[in-house]
């Protein structure tokens, strides 16, 4: 069970227990789809033999527990975080699968390139200051924190990770899993790294008002802060900012880039199936487009019609294992600290007035990027249309 969801790129493991069967599902590319049906007097077993690998007590059924294991497959140490779960059938169990290989993939792999990329590495490049990744569980902000560490990790830079739990382990990277339980959390955690002599460093969310106030004044003070929000959007990270009781003027001096994102599905590269669009789809390209900057209307528009990929959904191939789908790439917006915005939120602090700034001075929103996406060809535009719409953000 183990070998078939890595080849299949599964995320997530599912085992739940019913009353006249078990069954088997895998998480791919963030849709879940039942992989095989076990007999259920075969559940126990099943259970039992993972929870010994995860190092939970195996007699306690009515609690759920959470737990670790690793194993290798090939040349690969592939870790599985384990939560067990009671239901009246018996214990749900789901894990995680974090392959390492996630963890040292590329930004541009991503999905971040062109003008975003640039943003993101003039930010990692700034002596101190902070950058945000917003967006809601599952959107991959994990992965882009790891890509942005692997950029950042050298020889002459000391980094240091809070993390719950930690997801990749990043060889030459200090990292540290917070443990609620024993009082050891966010908040007290970035107090103690604060004495580490870090250069950079990770805080895997902002989830209270002391963390904002401690991440914030770590970036005032000489570090580089890499932390994760709950928002809809990029701009929204400067009123959420304000909710935890980060005082407005801490803000610019402090807030490098704040980025969202949301991960789409990618086109199978070898069976997608090319398509013009059609009136409606035009008009939502060129709706987009018109509201991007000019050079990128050059690069792009198209008087004559578009070409686009939709997924092969009737006849995929075996590459994708059947699935017209082959990995996720996300869609991103960044909001880059400018003198104007600086203006805007020690004044008014409108959003409306952010959101019409960050057009004026051609900010790509996620729906934007989507959509160029869609032009390249990686992902299709029904994809996007599910995951972000066109009046999204600025």
């Amino acid at each position: 069970m183990k070998l078939q969801p890595i080849e299949s790129r599964a995320s997530d493991i599912h085992v739940e227990p019913f009353e006249d069967r078990v069954r088997i599902r895998f998480r791919i590319d963030g849709v879940l789809s039942t992989a095989l049906t076990l007999p259920q007097n075969l559940h126990s077993a099943v259970i039992t033999r993972i929870k010994i690998l995860s190092d939970l007590k195996i007699d306690e059924t009515r609690l759920a527990q959470d737990g670790r294991f690793s194993t290798r497959i090939g040349e690969r140490k592939i870790d599985f975080r384990v939560s067990t779960f009671p239901t009246k059938n018996g214990e749900k169990t789901v894990m995680r699968i974090l392959d390492p290989l996630t963890g040292k993939i590329d930004l541009p792999d991503l999905g971040l390139d062109g003008r975003a990329l640039e943003i993101v590495e003039k930010a990692m490049a700034k002596p101190f200051g902070s950058i945000l990744i917003t967006g809601p569980t599952g959107s991959g902000k994990s992965t882009t924190l790891a890509g942005m560490l692997k950029r950042m990790n050298t020889e002459d830079v000391n980094i240091v990770t809070l993390e719950d739990p930690i997801e990749y382990f990043v060889d030459g990277v200090n990292q540290s899993q917070v443990h609620e339980e024993i009082g050891y959390t966010f908040a007290s955690g970035l107090r103690h790294i604060l004495r580490q002599d870090p250069d950079i460093i990770m805080v895997g969310e902002i989830r209270d008002r002391e963390t904002a106030a401690l991440a914030t004044q770590a970036a005032l003070t000489g570090h580089i802060v890499l932390s994760t929000l709950h928002t809809n959007d990029a701009i929204g990270v400067v009123p959420r900012l304000i909710d935890m009781g980060v005082e407005k003027y801490l803000i610019p001096p402090t807030l490098n880039v704040a980025a969202a994102q949301r991960l789409l599905r990618r086109l199978c590269p070898t069976c997608k199936l090319e398509a013009k669009a059609n009136a409606g789809e035009e008009k939502i390209i060129n709706d987009a487009l018109n509201d991007m900057p000019e050079d990128y209307q050059q690069e792009f528009f198209s008087k004559s019609g578009y070409q686009i990929f939709k997924p092969n959904i009737k006849n995929p191939c075996k590459e994708c294992g059947g699935k017209a789908f082959k990995g996720r790439i996300a869609i991103f917006e960044m909001l880059e600290m400018t003198d104007e915005f600086e203006k805007i939120i020690l004044g008014t602090l409108s959003e409306a007035a952010m959101r019409q700034e960050g057009k004026r001075q051609g900010m790509i929103v996620m729906f934007q990027d989507g959509i160029l996406k869609v032009l390249k060809g990686v992902v299709s535009l029904e994809e996007l249309l599910e995951v972000a719409q066109a009046g999204d953000s600025a």
